[in-house]
């Protein structure tokens, strides 16, 4: 069986390519598995300065495998350790991104996107919640902005997605927008990145340290619900749910 995901080390930065776009780089457990070795990999070595988190295809990520999704508990410890890694991690995004896909975004340190790229958070149209997500997104997002995208599962751009905290920064070139972010990376000192790192990341970690338990239970739950039977089913059948008006 091929990798799902791809580790190239260049310059100090180890870029980690999410390559399953046979279903839109869905948060399979096998995914999630290799993306969490592949982290600790790139903690562990010395020689890395910085992570890079890119995709295949034109989807980021999809969210979760509907067809085999990884156990929630398994997404909330990714987060975690993206979050807790001792050197920052930078998404790179030029295709789609939903749902639990977004989740990976907010525990990034920072993220850019291409003028390509599209967000939405899908889970009330499925009949879920968007429940281990939040931990890491609601210390980011703009309040306004995540109740009205969490709520409607509108789609919006790069532009909008920076607006309200979810991105860094965007660009017609994704890689010239990145460059200077990742040479000023190149230059900090590996300590003082990881600490400096622990600083700005301790209001993600304390909300996934605080609420991850019971997000996770949340997510469970909706996800073994009827409602969630015919949000899925219908989306396999191409239809709307039983309760759409």
């Amino acid at each position: 069986m091929s990798p799902l995901v791809g580790a190239v080390l260049t310059h100090g930065v180890t870029t980690l390519t999410l390559d399953s776009p046979a279903n839109r780089n869905a948060l399979s457990a096998a995914l999630v598995g290799e993306v969490r070795a592949a982290l600790a990999a790139a903690g562990a070595d010395p020689a890395v300065r910085a992570v890079v988190l890119t995709h295949t295809g034109n989807t980021f990520c999809a969210g979760a495998d509907l067809k085999s999704p990884c156990d929630p508990a398994d997404f909330l410890a990714l987060l975690r350790e993206i979050a807790e890694l001792p050197k920052p991690v930078v998404a790179r995004v030029t295709g789609h991104v939903r749902a639990g896909g977004l989740g990976l975004l907010g525990a990034c340190d920072i993220a850019a996107a291409g003028p390509a790229s599209t967000y939405a958070f899908t889970e009330t149209h499925l009949g879920v919640v968007p429940a281990v997500i939040s931990a890491p997104l609601l210390p980011r997002l703009d309040p306004r902005a995540a109740a009205r995208y969490f709520l409607t599962a509108e789609a919006f751009d790069a532009a909008e997605a920076t607006r309200i905290g979810l991105l860094t920064l965007h660009g017609e070139d994704v890689d010239q927008a990145l460059a200077p972010v990742l040479a000023g990376l190149r230059k900090a000192g590996p300590q003082a990145l990881a600490e400096t790192k622990r600083l700005v990341t301790a209001p993600v970690r304390a909300a996934l340290d605080r609420d991850g338990a019971a997000l996770t239970e949340l997510s469970a739950r909706h996800f073994a619900s009827d409602e969630a039977r015919e949000g899925i089913g219908a989306r396999f059948a191409r239809r709307d749910p039983s309760w759409a008006l």
